[in-house]
């Protein structure tokens, strides 16, 4: 445990003892919803002395730890220093029916809304939200922190060409090393180590399933506790880089009888053990023995016929470079996964391949053609005018 893990527990008892009671419509006036999921909800809203606009976070108090609760608000007011993690703002109070604390409001909402399906956004747009990314994480684990729930949707933008976007949503934050329950879910950011929990979930449900509860075998199946590491943040920070470049995801699932997952295992597996041998005859070539007869001819074709192995299907309109860091960050050993610091020197080189882009390109002018096109029938229906001062395409 880090100074920073055991600090944010006692925080955390001490928020606990002066928590305030009060009625959210006294000090905030609030003004529409910003987002909503199995938590509870965020709602946009101004505090009525301040003038100051806020998102203010509902939780629940009947299917809410109030523990749970001061974690996340504890960690996010104290810890999330960094310009690209979500702060809260100091403000924390209960209402008869919910836990409240109040955030910075980011007001372009998040990054799920800017991926067009199939699409994907602009590289340069892909690189500045990567380079911030990467600095979040990078402080949350230098202070014994993982986020384990990195997707488009914790990704709030504060403005809306995400030249600044925050990562936010610490709910399912842990200290690196606690044990947790394993789960596995039919996601592509699943990691490939949680699958060892499917066969438990798996049980699980077809024993609730049966009316009779299942027989005593069933029963006695376990459940899996694994350790929280970064490297389940690095696996969806891979993940999330390739849905952003292709609003797809290169699997359905990640699991050894998903099909698109199998030939990125071929794929990776083929990689490592070029790598291997090169590596071996790099251990050779440093003798001097007079034994040694291969010429540079065999050597340089050798190489090339290691290096003619396909590339999975889903990953072949990458450059070699991006390639390289799919690689590294979607490493299925976690202890050899990349680190976001590992993906600054990735920046600035080209991860979409000539032909792809050409073909995005007009994949997007057709689609902002047709937003044109709607928006105008929009605006005759309502009877509105193009204004000449308007400039938005």
């Amino acid at each position: 445990m880090t100074a920073a893990t055991r600090l944010l527990d006692e925080m955390c008892h001490l928020t606990a003892q002066s928590l305030t009671s009060l009625e959210t419509s006294d000090h905030f006036q609030v003004v529409k919803m910003l987002g909503e999921g199995s938590y509870g909800k965020v709602m946009l809203a101004v505090h009525r002395k301040r003038g100051t606009p806020m998102a203010l976070k509902f939780f629940p108090r009947d299917s809410t730890n109030l523990f749970s609760f001061l974690r996340e608000y504890n960690l996010s007011l104290s810890f999330c220093t960094h310009p690209s993690l979500t702060k809260a703002l100091g403000i924390a109070f209960s209402t008869p029916s919910h836990y409240v604390f109040a955030q910075q409001a980011s007001l372009f909402g998040d990054l799920y809304d800017v991926i067009v399906p199939e699409v994907g956004v602009e590289e340069d747009c892909v690189q500045r939200v990567v380079s911030q990314l990467c600095g979040a994480l990078t402080h949350l684990h230098s202070l014994g922190f993982v986020h384990r729930d990195v997707k488009p949707e914790n990704i709030f933008l504060v403005d809306a060409a995400c030249r600044w976007v925050k990562l936010g949503d610490f709910g399912m934050a842990k200290a690196t090393g606690t044990k947790v329950p394993g789960v596995w879910y039919s996601s592509a950011y699943c990691t490939p180590e949680a699958e060892m929990a499917k066969e438990s979930e798996d049980s699980r449900h077809n024993t609730a399933s049966k009316p009779d509860g299942g027989n005593g075998l069933e029963n006695k199946i376990k459940r899996v506790w694994v350790s929280v590491e970064a490297s389940t943040d690095c696996w969806a920070l891979g993940i999330l880089i390739y849905a952003m470049l292709t609003g797809s995801l290169p699997w359905t699932q990640t699991a050894s009888d998903d099909r698109s997952y199998i030939k990125y295992q071929e794929w990776f597996d083929q990689q490592n053990d070029q790598d291997g041998q090169d590596d071996e005859l790099d251990l050779w070539g440093e003798g001097k023995d007079e034994d040694i007869t291969m010429s540079l001819d065999e050597d340089k074709q050798n190489r090339s016929k290691r290096k003619s192995h396909p590339v999975a299907p889903q990953f072949a309109c990458f450059t070699p470079l991006a390639s390289s860091l799919f690689l590294t960050l979607l490493h299925p050993q976690p202890g050899l996964r990349g680190r976001p610091d590992d993906v600054l020197g990735y920046l600035g080189g080209d991860w979409l391949q000539v032909k792809e882009k050409i073909q995005l390109e007009e994949e997007r002018k057709t689609i902002r053609g047709r937003e044109v096109i709607r928006n105008e029938k929009e605006r005759e229906g309502r009877g509105e005018g193009y204004r000449s001062g308007d400039t938005r395409s």
